[in-house]
């Protein structure tokens, strides 16, 4: 393992959904599940559920760059959630369950911006791609009980209704990339 962990910052809906599926890649470190690109400090769940913050729920990634690199992490980001859909991921509406990758290096905005572009051009989605990418300012640890938790309730019904799914097609696409 590297000693050298980088750090990327990613909302795609719901964290509950996105903290499953990142949690079991080889390489991710630790991971955990907040709120980022709002105006307001340190906001509660309460506060950012309504919008008016402006954060999106997100999740923060440690992960070593000789085992996963950034791009690996885009291609599972954009391959588990419909990155064409402004503000909304299935159920979930409002600017806190937007598409984006907040970089923390200008590599990291540059293959992101590049990952886009090829995905476009590769007419991968029948529409647009409206994630944003966007310097990362701040990021508020969600509250306890948001953490690790599909983990911890894998058999509340929003668990088993919309994440089992998820994360089953993401097990059989990236069953080579998973943690033993």
């Amino acid at each position: 393992m590297s000693n050298k962990l980088e750090i990327a910052t990613l909302a795609n809906g719901c964290f509950w959904c996105t903290e499953a599926i990142f949690q079991r890649l080889e390489g991710v470190e630790s991971l955990i599940s907040g709120y980022t690109g709002g105006t307001i400090k340190n906001p509660a769940y309460r506060e950012v559920t309504t919008g008016r913050t402006g954060h999106a729920e997100a999740i923060q990634i440690k992960f070593d760059p000789t085992i996963i690199s950034f791009q690996e992490i885009l291609d599972v980001f954009f391959s588990t959630h419909d990155p064409t859909t402004l503000n909304r991921q299935g159920y979930d509406r409002g600017t806190q369950y937007r598409s984006a990758i907040f970089y923390h290096s200008e590599e990291q905005k540059l293959i992101s911006e590049k990952f886009i572009k090829e995905l476009t051009a590769a007419e991968v989605f029948d529409d647009p791609i409206v994630t944003e990418v966007t310097k990362f300012d701040v990021f508020y640890d969600a509250e306890d009980y948001h953490q690790n938790y599909y983990n911890n309730n894998k058999t509340q019904g929003y668990c088993m209704a919309v994440i089992n799914p998820k994360l089953e097609k993401f097990i059989k696409k990236y069953k080579e990339k998973l943690k033993q």
